[in-house]
């Protein structure tokens, strides 16, 4: 079935708002379901021709107020900290009850609220790019206003294209250090892997097929598989074998230790930016 949107307005059409409307597109949500703005002539070109109804900001001032009249829906795409200026221009023009969805990292549900008219329900979403190909993961959190049909609403966005966690906003900053940036951590693994192999003598095309090939069938094996992750590994690694001696250099790396501080940085710097 074919989700249902309300007319939707979508503010600014970068790389992570750019892969939820692929993902609703994908998934079978009519195009002039949307009016779409964006900065420059060039974008809002490309999405015309994938029969979007696109208007540039350089070209035409009024776009993003003219976007929101009638939306039951905004999605607010553009970087953190254009956020307030967006909603600052666009509040007169809001339905009275719209759902405001932002997609921003660090700009807060307080924030957006004091920024927008008493009526409109404010939701934070910060999915990651695998939404694209309908394997992303999403976290949901609603305001002090958002009522749980604007939660449901926006939550929709993204279950088309992946899975939906709704936690508590003081959460949000968390779950985005570990899953929205966590694809960027599986392409740095995919890198710095295939270095290691072409460094074993394999040429570039052997150690994609062995490095991405083997990412792609564990993970598949551990979707499929009723066991978890430890009992799969230890079923790969045999006493005394090769795999126990290179996962033991791994383990001594402190993988888990690198993965919370990478996560941890990523949260203060969520921090910064809800400060600016």
């Amino acid at each position: 079935m074919v989700l249902d949107l309300p007319r939707t307005a979508m503010l600014g059409v970068g790389s992570m708002s750019g892969a939820v409307l692929d993902g609703l597109l994908a998934a079978g949500v009519p195009a002039d379901r949307f009016a779409v703005t964006n900065r420059s002539e060039r974008s809002a070109e490309a999405l015309r021709v994938r029969g979007l109804a696109a208007v540039a900001v350089e070209t035409d001032p009024e776009a993003n107020r003219r976007a929101v009249r009638g939306a039951g829906l905004v999605v607010v795409g553009v970087k953190p900290f254009l956020v307030a200026d967006l909603l600052r221009e666009v509040r007169a023009d809001l339905e009275p009850d719209a759902v405001v969805v932002s997609v921003a990292v660090g700009v807060t549900s307080v924030t957006m609220e004091s920024l927008v008219p008493e009526g409109v329900r404010v939701v934070r979403a910060l999915p990651n790019t695998p939404v694209r190909v309908g394997r992303g993961v999403t976290g949901v959190s609603g305001g002090s206003r958002a009522d749980a049909a604007a939660v449901a609403l926006a939550s929709s966005l993204f279950a088309v294209s992946g899975d939906v966690l709704e936690v508590p906003e003081a959460q949000l900053d968390a779950l985005s250090a570990v899953s929205g940036s966590g694809p960027a951590y599986v392409f740095l693994l995919v890198e710095q892997w295939r270095r290691a192999a072409e460094s074993l003598g394999f040429d570039r095309e052997q150690a994609r097929v062995m490095v991405e090939g083997t990412l792609r069938g564990a993970v598949e094996l551990l979707a499929t598989s009723d066991d978890g992750p430890e009992a799969l590994r230890r079923a790969v690694t045999s006493p005394k074998g090769t795999t126990e001696r290179a996962i033991a250099v791994l383990e001594d790396a402190d993988l888990e230790g690198t993965l919370r501080r990478a996560a941890d940085a990523a949260i203060a710097r969520a921090a910064e930016l809800a400060a600016l």
